[in-house]
């Protein structure tokens, strides 16, 4: 399987970057979750004075044999449809992009589909979706060593044109079932409390959901290792996902974590190289059944809370301006002894 090198940054710089945050022009802890956000990427970066550069969101894509069992409310057509509406203008993750000035990447990593070669998404496919996970393993130790690599490929090339700060995306339907999967096996947290309504299950359809999941569960004969869990009930565009996480992570990037799914690909990747977690940063806490747990068991501490649950890197992008507030906080707040303002506490 792909290794990667991820070491835990240095933590010798945190007194001095906490020194002057607390030394700015302004009352100590008064500007609250951007002092903490100002620390942790100045920690990532190792610099008193952290700046982002060229955001992009990965958007990976791909389909779930999972879906022939009736687990989601949405055709699997979809997943193409919506794959390729991405660069016709008009979705909220196109407009969200647009908008924070991040740019969006679209790769192909095993939809059922051909897209045209003009289309403008990246073509990383493994094949034309996953297995049926209830009756076998979704994809072999050959496709998941060739997600990882394939994901870092992405990242690496959008590291090479300058950018520090990635969020991730996802489009998958179905991809919520494998998240709960996962969920349940690295946190130990009961399935019925990881699933959820995906794209607007009834609580009938729900129930029908955790029915087939926990019969794959049932079923599963995998020799239970975090990679072999990995790769038995993940989607590609998920195990690409944390290929591209984890060399972000090596790259020193800053990870700007979005929903229910990409919590879920960060707690995997923290299975393999638990360091990761050191360079994520949680945009948001979504609406999805389980997406608090999932947070809680992480320790993670999203930033925002806006009832989304739709994915695609939505809320994670509509975090970025706040994360750029701390980082602005940092170069552009003066600090007391360049004033005349008495420091005005201890």
């Amino acid at each position: 399987m792909k290794s990667f090198h991820i070491n835990r940054p240095d933590e010798k710089i945190i007194p001095a970057l906490q020194t002057k945050i607390d030394n700015l022009a302004k009352p100590k802890g008064s500007l609250g979750t951007l002092e903490k956000i100002a620390l942790h990427v100045g920690w990532i970066q190792q610099t008193l004075t952290p700046s982002l550069h060229h955001p992009h969101n990965v958007l990976f894509a791909g389909d779930h044999g999972i879906t022939d069992e009736g687990v989601s409310l949405s055709p699997k057509a979809v997943t193409w449809q919506q794959t390729l509406h991405f660069f016709q203008g008009g979705t909220a993750i196109a407009f969200l992009c647009h908008q924070h000035g991040f740019v969006l990447d679209v790769v192909d990593a095993g939809v059922d589909y051909d897209f045209p070669k003009d289309s403008g998404i990246i073509d990383k496919k493994v094949r034309k979706g996953t297995n049926n996970f209830l009756h076998e393993a979704a994809m072999s130790e050959e496709e998941m060593d060739l997600c990882l690599t394939r994901g870092a490929e992405v990242v690496e090339a959008v590291h090479s044109q300058g950018c520090n700060i990635v969020s991730f995306g996802e489009m998958g339907i179905g991809n919520t079932s494998p998240s709960s999967v996962w969920m349940s096996y690295f946190t130990g947290i009961p399935l019925e409390q990881c699933v959820g309504a995906g794209s607007g299950l009834d609580n009938e359809g729900i129930r029908h959901k955790y029915n087939i999941l926990k019969r794959s569960m049932n079923n599963y004969k995998g020799n239970g290792t975090a990679a072999d869990i990995i790769r038995y009930f993940g989607g590609f565009e998920m195990v690409m996902t944390i290929g591209g996480m984890l060399k972000a992570a090596e790259l020193g990037m800053t990870i700007l974590i979005d929903g229910f799914i990409m919590t879920n690909c960060l707690l995997a990747a923290k299975q393999l190289y638990p360091e990761v977690v050191s360079y994520a940063i949680f945009g948001h806490q979504g609406d999805e059944a389980g997406h608090k747990l999932v947070l809680e068991a992480l320790g993670a501490h999203p930033i925002l809370h806006l009832g989304m649950r739709l994915g695609e890197g939505t809320g994670a992008v509509c975090s970025y301006p706040i994360i750029d507030s701390a980082m602005r906080m940092m170069s552009e707040l003066d600090l007391f002894q360049d004033t005349v303002i008495n420091k005005y506490f201890k």
